[in-house]
């Protein structure tokens, strides 16, 4: 080799000198110690002796002992697992305590760290790595001012001859060295200001790098290790941007090393990162001179592909896709080079279309999916002129794209399917998925020529009579119509009527065939409802498939749509839908979910009938199952009928989700066409009835279920989404429902009852009528969730949420709630200080929302203003002890908005407060100083408006009090 490198340090006549750290541990310095316990780790096949082992070592570690035993663990009579701890060890102390080193330190460290690489340099390839990393962050730390020049200090100290490892082994310990430095500053704690002056350094580093890199790769008696080693360097240090057009000669020879197997892993991830670099589209000359090197893989694409290497196609493949990917606009705007470009992207069209069943056969499709994008965006932005240039050219190369994809949408044979695993099968699903986001986004440049070139393909397949068609052929054009049809609006689209014409025609002899039609039909749900005439054409199909198990999510799925949104036009076919639906229901082919989603269909449907059809279908749909509910409530408990129980209240719940009579009336005004108006609705509604009849039933149910969550969820589930589509004609029910509820809140108090008395106080707190129930109902929860308050909340945190944004509602819409007697408001209060300490983010959150909804209403409701001038010192304290670091950096937005509020609405007495909490010595952080906290509390204070800005103060003392201000993590704040 042309590198002559030797290290001409003598180990032997080197004594270290550590630096003298103050004593921050148990941790004993002799080596004996450390030993026994990474023993323990390695070989004890105890679980609880390993874990102990670890977490002592952890803490060696970080202690001031570690500058001694590391060095002795170094030694080389340990084996490699004593060895890569005690380098390890280094590492952890010069990355993350380096201000524990004095700074006449430093060249001793560096000095005996180049000493111990060398002598590993021919030893354990583990613990080389991580002495790297050691040096790589020693240099990181003293560069620029204390180490300037450190890379070619590097290179100089391994080049000369002399000492224990060969020219080979030195040469490939400093590729080692050079490749980590890069990777350490990526992962390295400096803070934002050094970044950046060690970016800087780094990047006048790489004249020291670069050629010593085209030496060792250009060389023809360079070793392969070594060239896999210089590539893997050059790989490290593109990601600092280097500029692409000094790293020409260095790409090149990448290129001539994928000739080589042992080295075309290597050089592909050296290509692709050197490519995809932000900074490389500066470099138009170079990328120009990329492009033929990328065309001239072609041949050897074409080899891998056809002898089956799937790496070598994957390989070269990614090549293409970030040359493309990265700097489409850039070459496209070349002009006089369009010929070369057009060739990129037809090679990237053949790695696109490559021949196999993804992921079984080939893997390399997926990647260019996002090429297609971006080159379509780069085009579409052009200005009109230009843009209808492009598009001549493109327009074709996307119709292209179009067959492609559809055919690698294709599913296998049958019996090839049927080998697959069903990790295969899923990620083939979640690759259609990808090609189907892909074809909706093409339709924006292709447009409606798009579908009509779908359709005359469809038309042919199915009426060519003479020449025998797959079924997965006419799968996937009916998965690219589902594509587009889902997303874009195709009302305007002459071939839909057509398409619809066609599906009849359609042999359905296959579950994957029957479930692209279903869907399909789906997405066509808003275009049947302004043709209604073609429903008969495929409503029968789907009734037909809702009978196959095989198809449940796709038939349940599809009737949902054309039930919401074809429901006026469905009653001639109402009582044929129904009693489909109970049959299917009652023989329990679908799964639980499918089951929730065919009563929510049925809900939709009945909508749209007169009062008395509405009833009689209710009759006929829940007869059986009230009879099973009443069967049930005799029973003893136990988890067989309780999950029946629970499945019939979530049949009830969804069924009463999309019942909703009143949506007739808005939809038949002006805007609706005559033929879908219904005359209004008189008398009860039909769900408030079926509500009164099943009412006793379902008190029954609740009392033998009383103390089972779920249960009780389930209940309240039903009367919770009754309510929200009903609103206020779910008036006739509040009286028995508040009563219900408070018997049961008081036996046993739950969540999901509180969730309930919030909806209703939110429906009906302004009508005089109906509100007394709900307000005795809120009186009564709020004194039986006192009483858990003084037993120990800390068991509920579900309630004490729920209890939250109750209190919050209530001072919402009706705030004179406050002024009762019957509430004890000072109670809430201190309810409300002590949940802004639960370690929960979610109950916090309705804690702060509670008192931003609290503090407004100082003053005109005098309890409330009485017991904020009592004791609102204490939410205060609440608020900065969170703020201080008691609760997590995510919810310093609320405590903010809690701040704001204060100040806005009780000015005076915080200033006050703010001044006696914040002279307490160490609060709320021993970490922030008297100016800091005056700072604090004068920049508070000065916003009463802008909420924005006190958010920002708040985050910014946050940090402070926390020990991260201007550290990395703060910067990601």
């Amino acid at each position: 080799m042309g590198l002559k490198i030797h290290t001409h340090i003598n180990l032997h006549a080197y004594t270290p000198s550590y630096p003298t750290l103050p004593e921050a541990s148990y941790i004993p310095a002799k080596p004996n110690v450390q030993l026994g316990a990474l023993h323990q780790l390695y070989y004890d096949p105890n679980i609880e002796n390993k874990n102990l082992a670890q977490k002592w070592l952890m803490q060696a570690q970080i202690s001031a002992q570690a500058w001694q035993f590391c060095w002795a663990l170094l030694r080389p009579d340990k084996v490699p697992e004593i060895q890569y701890f005690g380098a390890s060890a280094l590492h952890t102390k010069i990355s993350r305590y380096w201000g524990d080193i004095p700074a006449e330190q430093y060249g001793t460290l560096k000095t005996q760290l180049f000493s111990q690489i060398a002598l590993f340099a021919s030893g354990s390839k583990i613990v080389l790595t991580r002495l790297c990393v050691a040096l790589a962050s020693l240099a990181l730390n003293m560069m620029p001012e204390a180490w300037p020049g450190a890379v070619g200090e590097m290179v100089r100290a391994f080049q000369e001859e002399g000492g224990a490892a060969d020219g080979r082994a030195r040469c490939l310990a400093l590729l080692e060295l050079l490749t980590v430095l890069p990777e350490e500053f990526q992962t390295s704690r400096l803070p934002q200001y050094r970044k950046g002056q060690v970016r800087g350094a780094l990047g006048r580093e790489w004249a020291a790098v670069c050629p010593l890199l085209q030496q060792l790769l250009r060389q023809p008696e360079s070793p392969a290790p070594v060239k896999a080693r210089a590539l893997k360097c050059l790989s490290s240090w593109v990601l600092l941007d280097v500029p692409l057009s000094e790293s020409e000669g260095l790409l090149e020879a990448g290129f001539a090393a994928l000739a080589d197997p042992e080295l075309f892993d290597t050089a592909v991830e050296a290509i692709v990162n050197a490519i995809s670099q932000p900074d490389s589209q500066r470099y138009v000359s170079t990328l120009l001179k990329l492009v033929p090197q990328v065309l001239q893989l072609q041949e050897q694409l074409r080899e891998a592909v056809q002898n089956g290497d799937m790496e070598t196609s994957h390989g070269i493949c990614r090549i293409a896709v970030s040359l493309g990917e990265n700097h489409s606009r850039s070459l496209l705007e070349q002009v006089e080079h369009w010929q070369s470009f057009l060739a990129l992207v037809n090679m990237i069209m053949f790695c696109t279309g490559i021949p196999g069943h993804y992921p079984v056969n080939e893997t390399t499709s997926s990647l260019t999916l996002t090429f297609w994008y971006t080159l379509q965006d780069d085009i579409m932005s052009f200005e009109a002129e230009k843009q209808t240039v492009y598009l001549q050219v493109y327009r074709p190369v996307y119709f292209q794209l179009v067959d492609v994809l559809l055919h690698k949408a294709q599913f296998p044979t049958d019996e090839e399917y049927a080998s697959w695993t069903s990790d295969e099968k899923e990620q083939f699903r979640i690759y259609r998925v990808d090609i189907s986001d892909t074809l909706m986004y093409v339709y924006e440049m292709l447009g409606a020529e798009l579908l009509s070139n779908l359709y005359d393909k469809l038309g042919r397949l199915l009426t060519n009579a003479e020449q025998p068609t797959s079924w997965q052929h006419t799968e996937a054009l009916l998965y690219g119509f589902q594509s587009i049809a889902e997303t874009i609006d195709v009302n305007y689209s002459d071939v839909i009527p057509g398409l619809i014409g066609l599906i009849p025609r359609i042999n359905i002899n296959n579950v994957q065939l029957a479930d692209t039609v279903m869907f399909t039909i789906g997405a066509l749900a808003e275009w049947l409802a302004d043709h209604p005439v073609m429903l008969s054409s495929v409503l029968p199909l789907v009734l037909q498939a809702l009978g196959n198990p095989d198809l449940s999510v796709s038939s349940v799925s599809t009737l949902k749509k054309i039930c919401r949104e074809c429901k006026y036009d469905l009653p001639p076919y109402a009582t044929n839908i129904v009693a489909v639906s109970q049959e299917v229901l009652i023989k329990q082919i679908h799964k639980t979910s499918q089951c929730m989603w065919l009563m929510q269909a049925l809900g939709f449907l009945l909508s749209a009938l007169p009062v008395e059809d509405i009833l009689r279908n209710l009759h006929s749909l829940i007869t059986p199952y009230i009879q099973q509910l009443e069967k049930l409530a005799d029973e003893t408990p136990n988890p067989s009928n309780k999950l029946a129980i629970i499945h019939i209240l979530g049949l009830l719940s969804n069924l009463f989700t999309t019942l909703d009579i009143t949506k007739q009336e808005e939809e038949s005004g002006d805007s609706a066409p005559p033929i879908k108006s219904t005359p209004p609705q008189t008398g009860p509604n039909p769900v408030v009835v079926v509500l009164q009849q099943v009412f006793a039933l379902i008190q029954t149910v609740l009392s033998k279920w009383l103390n089972d969550s779920q249960v009780v969820e389930a209940v309240c589930a039903i009367f919770e989404k009754s309510v929200k589509t009903l609103l206020h004609d779910f008036a006739p029910m509040v009286s028995q429902l508040s009563e219900m509820l408070g018997q049961m809140y008081s036996t046993i108090p739950q969540a999901s009852a509180l969730d309930l008395t919030r909806q209703m106080m939110h429906i009906f707190a302004s009508e005089t009528d109906h509100f007394p129930p709900i307000k005795a109902l809120f009186e009564l929860v709020t004194s039986v969730t006192l009483t858990i308050f003084q037993q120990g909340p800390r068991d509920h945190p579900d309630i004490v949420d729920s209890f939250m944004q109750l209190q919050a509602q209530a001072l919402k819409r009706k705030p004179d709630l406050f002024l009762s007697e019957n509430l004890d408001v000072k109670a809430v209060f201190h309810c409300g200080v002590l949940s802004l300490k639960f370690p929960e983010a979610p109950t916090v959150k309705s804690t702060c929302l509670f008192f931003t909804e609290l503090l407004p209403h100082c003053a005109d409701v005098p309890p409330v203003g009485q017991v904020v001038q009592d004791d609102g010192k204490l939410l205060l304290l609440a608020v900065l002890e969170a703020i201080g670091g008691q609760s997590s950096r995510s919810l310093m937005d609320q405590f903010a908005e809690v701040l704001f509020c204060m100040n806005k609405h009780c000015f005076g007495l915080l200033t006050v407060w703010l001044k006696e909490a914040l002279q307490s010595p160490g609060f709320p952080s021993s970490r922030v100083s008297n100016e800091q906290k005056d700072t604090f509390s004068q920049q508070v204070l000065r916003e009463r408006v802008n909420k924005r800005r006190v958010k920002d103060i708040v985050k910014e003392f946050t940090l402070v009090c926390r020990g991260l201000h201007g550290t990395e993590y703060a910067a990601e704040y």
